[in-house]
């Protein structure tokens, strides 16, 4: 019987709802903006959040970038406002010495990867492209996570010797290699032709590049063994061209260094570094902090406290880029929970407004058997029907934002069951919180008074 009751309410309810379409709909777009506003925002948020995942799986896990740095003067101190030449302090810049003595002297250090990167172009049947050459150890493809399509890595004889051999990226494949297995083939790169032992599997990457983070494109790149770059192609710990007063260069031969005149001094921010970078790889995120503190003063021992190295960590980072877009969703989804805050209170003061327009309704529906509970059940239920309908809606809509903005901004955004369960609570439960305080008023009023009401 009371099943029965609560279905007649509910008809009324709807009847109601259907027969002041415009007043519905006005009142609704609070709720639909504001469920449409949540879900977009978190669809944002996801995606910031797998943009950060990726970045992380990209640089590698507890990874510490030792970059070179070269500007102009970097390995001298002069003074120049006294107009004196002060003594100066030279630094071999980064080398395989202190890449082992990383390895050798911090407990911390699981891995350790030297790297040097010319830019050259290669050439096969006809075709060239510009490159980048990668000297590199077995190492480097453990600490990036790099797995190979087809091939085999560097073997320790190989690495050990300097032999003319390398891995390519599947983007050198499919330009120099369409048809063909590369494996066993050989490509010029500079001058020297190299034997293709390896291909590395394709990495889809959705965040934009950043050298200071360490994320490595490597669809174009070619890896050579790091003795074959240094031995067949150069080795800038021979001979540096630096930057000193007019262009020089220095020879470093031991523990002398000698300094010859360069009558061109055009160079003056020469990459004078045997590595480009060294890769570290600590045992847990744990010690991150510690062994980044350790090596900033070893190497800055070792290079006589010349400051031509610089050391980044890039899930520090990362995490702190992360944090400070959860902040910017929070701030968002803040927003969006207002829109949702302010459909409530549009609900309630339409509904508030039916109410004195319906006052003989009322009056009616009590005089012919209606109970308060019936009354306040019927405008709770026009208030839950409203706010459930917008919420519908507003999901659709959400969804629709959340391509269009992943379309034209290039953003991406996931869209989760979560946010749109949350969503559609929310909106719900909108309707029932701020329905009840018209439907509690509704059913106060005096019968007798409502049927006399014009």
């Amino acid at each position: 019987m009371k099943t029965e009751r609560y279905w007649e309410i509910l008809q009324v309810a709807l009847e109601a709802v259907f027969a002041n379409r415009s007043r519905s709909i006005l009142t609704a777009l609070g709720i639909i903006f504001g469920v449409s506003a949540v879900i977009a925002m978190m669809a944002i948020g996801n995606g910031a959040r797998q943009e950060i995942l990726e970045q992380i799986k990209m640089v590698g896990v507890n990874n510490i970038i030792i970059s070179s740095r070269y500007e102009k003067n970097a390995s001298t101190d002069s003074d120049e406002s006294e107009g004196k030449q002060e003594s100066k302090k030279f630094s071999p810049g980064l080398t395989l010495l202190d890449a082992k003595g990383i390895a050798e002297i911090i407990p911390t250090v699981n891995r350790v990867s030297p790297e040097v990167v010319y830019e050259t172009s290669i050439i096969k049947d006809g075709l060239r492209q510009q490159a980048k050459l990668n000297g590199v150890t077995p190492d480097f493809f453990h600490v990036f996570s790099m797995n190979l399509e087809s091939g085999t890595m560097f073997t320790e004889e190989q690495s050990e010797q300097g032999s003319p051999v390398c891995i390519i990226g599947p983007g050198i494949k499919t330009r120099f290699f369409p048809l063909e297995n590369p494996i066993g083939k050989h490509i010029k790169c500079g001058s020297l032709w190299l034997k293709v032992i390896g291909v590395l599997e394709k990495r889809v990457a959705m965040v934009s590049k950043n050298e200071s983070q360490a994320v490595t494109e490597t669809d174009n790149n070619i890896y050579a063994p790091l003795q074959t770059v240094l031995l067949r192609y150069k080795d800038r710990s021979l001979i540096n061209s630096g930057s000193l007063h007019g262009g020089t260069t220095t020879i470093f031969s031991g523990n002398s260094v000698t300094v010859m005149g360069n009558e061109s001094g055009s160079d003056e921010s020469a990459n004078y570094h045997q590595l480009d970078r060294i890769i570290v790889q600590v045992d847990e995120s744990a010690n991150l902090n510690a062994t980044t503190k350790i090596l900033s003063q070893m190497l800055s021992r070792r290079h006589l406290g010349v400051e031509d190295f610089e050391i980044t960590v890039p899930e520090l980072l990362l995490k702190q880029e992360q944090r400070t877009k959860d902040i910017f969703n929070i701030v968002l989804g803040a927003i969006a929970g207002i829109s949702l805050l302010v459909g409530g209170i549009g609900i309630m003061n339409i509904m508030l407004a039916s109410v004195m327009e319906r006052i003989r309704e009322i009056g009616v529906r009590r005089s012919i058997g209606a109970t308060k509970m019936d009354i306040i059940l019927q405008f709770l239920s026009e208030a839950t029907l409203i706010s459930i309908s917008g919420g519908i809606i507003g999901i659709l809509l959400g969804l629709v934002m959340a391509r269009i903005i992943m379309e034209t901004t290039d953003i991406l955004t996931i869209v989760s069951l979560g946010s749109i369960l949350i969503s559609f609570g929310v909106a719900a439960s909108v309707g029932i919180v701020f329905g009840y305080l018209p439907a509690r008023k509704a059913a106060e009023q005096d019968p007798v008074e409502s049927l006399r009401h014009d």
